[in-house]
């Protein structure tokens, strides 16, 4: 090139865009997306002495990201509801459901599969809930390592699995050194299944609920719990046993505690005075209770599943965003 000649413009396009190609991080091979679901999932075994497994849920774009610096996702580990009796994190209901909150939420999302009543009456399902805690702070999955955020963690669940979120919550409140380097911030408590031997006004008014009808509660209730224990087993009633006593523990470590209700729900009553309860005790709370609906809606109907995703995005970036950013300035 002589030195009148002026050099050629430098190309600004991304020649990895255009065949959808991603290098990996150490150079050895490509990663072709093209095509690639919007969700990436991948099933591993959690504790084979049991038959227990997770499933992994993935925004696709972390396998987008060309740049060095690799994108970690908030984590949520979810709990499939059923009533402790039935149902699996493979059913398509929960599967799609987690599916489109990672998705909804840009998250990455563990559902749990747990052992179920009958054969295994609870604490079953809390040991199982408790291990997979355990799995995902040891865990060498490559998934994990490179694209979860582990100080990011919430624990959601979903009715029977609200209260298993609830339990394993209490649980790991007293024991936050055991899972780091794994940092809960918070419990998703949705449509929480709850019950005591006292009615409430809502299991009163609502006994012959079409979804939840309170004779399938107490039979759910019989299943589930140990043997020889009533309603008012703290497992069942949150308000009785060690439970309130974890709370000031809770309120300590920050957490926030979401309960998602509705009042068509018979449960509502117990819903209410949990948060009631967890407010007296200065937790930080937030409570969504809908007009309407029913007992697990946004699980059995994706049409309305949007308004909770709505209002558990704004709650993020409202509320423990902020928390997050105000915390390094009081400490």
């Amino acid at each position: 090139m002589s030195r009148n000649q002026t050099a050629p413009p430098s190309s600004t396009i991304d020649p990895y865009e255009y065949p959808q190609i991603v290098p990996n991080h150490d150079s050895t091979d490509h990663h072709n997306i093209a095509g690639t679901p919007p969700i990436i999932t991948k099933d591993v075994t959690l504790n084979p002495n049991h038959n227990t497994w997770l499933r992994i849920f993935l925004p696709s774009q972390a396998l987008a990201s060309t740049s060095n610096k690799t994108k970690k996702f908030p984590l949520i580990v979810y709990y499939h509801g059923g009533g402790f009796t039935t149902s699996s994190a493979a059913s398509t209901m929960n599967n799609d459901f987690c599916s489109n909150t990672a998705l909804q939420l840009v998250v990455a999302v563990v559902s749990v599969e747990y052992l179920l009543a009958l054969e295994h009456r609870l604490p079953a399902a809390y040991d199982d809930a408790t291990e997979a805690l355990h799995w995902i702070k040891c865990t060498h999955e490559k998934l994990f390592r490179d694209f979860v955020h582990y100080s990011k963690c919430f624990l959601m669940g979903t009715s029977a699995s609200g209260n298993i979120a609830y339990q394993v919550g209490l649980r790991a409140s007293t024991a936050v050194d055991d899972f780091k380097p794994l940092k809960i911030r918070g419990l998703v408590l949705h449509h929480p299944f709850f019950g005591g031997s006292q009615r409430t006004e809502s299991e009163l008014r609502l006994v012959n609920n079409s979804v939840l009808p309170q004779s399938v509660s107490d039979l759910i209730w019989k299943l589930a719990l140990p043997i020889g224990v009533d309603r008012d087993h703290e497992y069942c009633n949150p308000t009785v046993g060690g439970g309130p006593d974890h709370f000031d523990q809770i309120r300590k470590l920050g957490w926030w505690v979401l309960v998602i209700g509705c009042d068509g729900d018979p449960l509502i009553d117990r819903q209410r005075e949990l948060v009631e309860i967890l407010n007296k005790k200065g937790v930080l709370v937030e409570a969504q209770f809908n007009k309407g609906d029913y007992h697990g809606v946004e699980i059995m109907d994706a049409t309305k599943a949007n308004p909770l995703f709505k209002f558990l995005s704004h709650f993020h970036k409202t509320k423990v965003c902020f928390v997050e950013a105000i915390l390094p300035k009081i400490f």
